[in-house]
């Protein structure tokens, strides 16, 4: 079978990365996390004092782009890619609630989207990727083989995203959490630029219900299904 891209969009803590990482790992393809790119953006200009007290100093952040460089590296600890900035390991910090309350603001940015699409893009091209993020199947890859929508109930997604932050020890409060993920709903869905919806083609797959690995076989049998129906990609 010839190496396909996946792409799987979908709401916050809807558990995108954890079904992406896992079926990268069992297709033997790489696993990029598009959120953490615009995560390392928004930490880099935290740090660089380009936001302060939620006020984004937006020409100062498309200035600093060329020097923003995210890669992704194997944990031999963990079992999954831990994401740098600049060569930096800077997986937890990008994880953060501050950075979390932030990422959607700085994402709605069109010259930052340009940039990270275009890296995005040229990760991809020689597919045999899964990427998740908020446009992945209806922008950086319209032409994927394999598009996923993943949702979940908002209780659920709240649940996870607290076993999240607790598993890092950033203990924080259900309701802090449950403002978060319903603002960067509105941002995501209202933003003009590439706004999150599932592509016309995209599979929805709900997940509130099931478990990492239901999920992952739920997939994994879609992709078996297209090498039934199409001798190549």
């Amino acid at each position: 079978m010839s190496k396909i891209i996946v792409a799987i969009d979908g709401y916050s803590s809807c558990g995108k990365s954890t079904l992406a990482r896992a079926l990268a790992s069992r297709l033997s393809y790489a696993y990029i996390d598009s959120g953490a790119m615009y995560r390392c953006v928004t930490l880099y200009a935290l740090q660089n004092g380009m936001i302060k007290d939620k006020v984004f100093l937006n020409e100062e952040i498309i200035s600093i782009l060329p020097d923003v460089h995210v890669s992704f590296k194997f944990n031999t600890h963990t079992k999954t890619s831990d994401t740098y900035l600049n060569d930096v390991n800077v997986e937890r910090q990008i994880r953060t609630l501050e950075v979390a309350e932030i990422v959607s603001k700085v994402s709605i940015v069109k010259e930052v989207r340009t940039h990270l699409v275009a890296l995005q893009r040229k990760m991809g091209k020689g597919k045999g990727i899964v990427m998740d993020g908020r446009d992945i199947g209806t922008n950086v890859f319209p032409h994927a083989e394999l598009k996923i929508f993943m949702t979940a109930d908002m209780d659920v997604r709240i649940d996870r995203r607290l076993d999240e932050l607790n598993s890092k020890g950033m203990h924080v409060n259900r309701e802090d959490v449950k403002r978060n993920l319903m603002e960067r709903d509105h941002d995501d869905t209202h933003r003009k630029e590439n706004p999150l919806m599932k592509a016309q083609d995209a599979v929805t797959l709900d997940n509130s219900d099931l478990s990492k690995d239901e999920q992952l076989e739920f997939v994994v049998k879609l992709i078996s299904d297209l090498t039934l129906t199409k001798d190549t990609f």
